[in-house]
């Protein structure tokens, strides 16, 4: 019963999930979608950023193995923005060392979520940094 009186818990909240592995962003925008949620998904850092600027979201997930631009620089390029720096960035990652955490926090990030994840893990980093409407 509970499950259902959530399911428009974050509607209209906007969602970036940026992540090279197509399972993965899919299952992400299925979850946070039934959750009200509107989803944007980039497949790396480079598309992230080119959607950033136009979709403006709340909170940005980011996978930390990607080609071309990893999480790490995706984030420290989106929190040396001016205009996104206030925007929280979880990581994701399948990896769950210290050193990755450490490494997280260091270029800004505010949480670090193992993949895989479940809808609990997801939607409580966004009850917890994004500021709700």
């Amino acid at each position: 019963m509970e499950a259902t009186a959530n399911e428009e818990e974050f509607t209209g909240l906007k969602v970036m999930v940026i992540d090279d592995s197509k399972t993965i962003r899919r299952t992400a925008e299925s979850l946070l979608k039934k959750a009200g949620c509107d989803v944007v998904t980039a497949i790396d850092g480079f598309e992230a950023l080119s959607k950033i600027a136009d979709h403006k979201p709340d909170i940005i997930f980011v996978d930390i193995m990607m080609p071309r631009l990893d999480g790490y620089q995706t984030c420290a390029l989106i929190k040396n923005n001016s205009l996104f720096k206030q925007t929280p960035v979880i990581m994701l990652s399948s990896k769950d060392g210290l050193f990755d955490k450490a490494r997280g926090r260091i270029v800004g990030s505010e949480e670090y979520v193992t993949k895989p994840f479940t809808r609990d893990e997801l939607l409580g980093a966004i009850r917890k940094h994004a500021r709700t409407h």
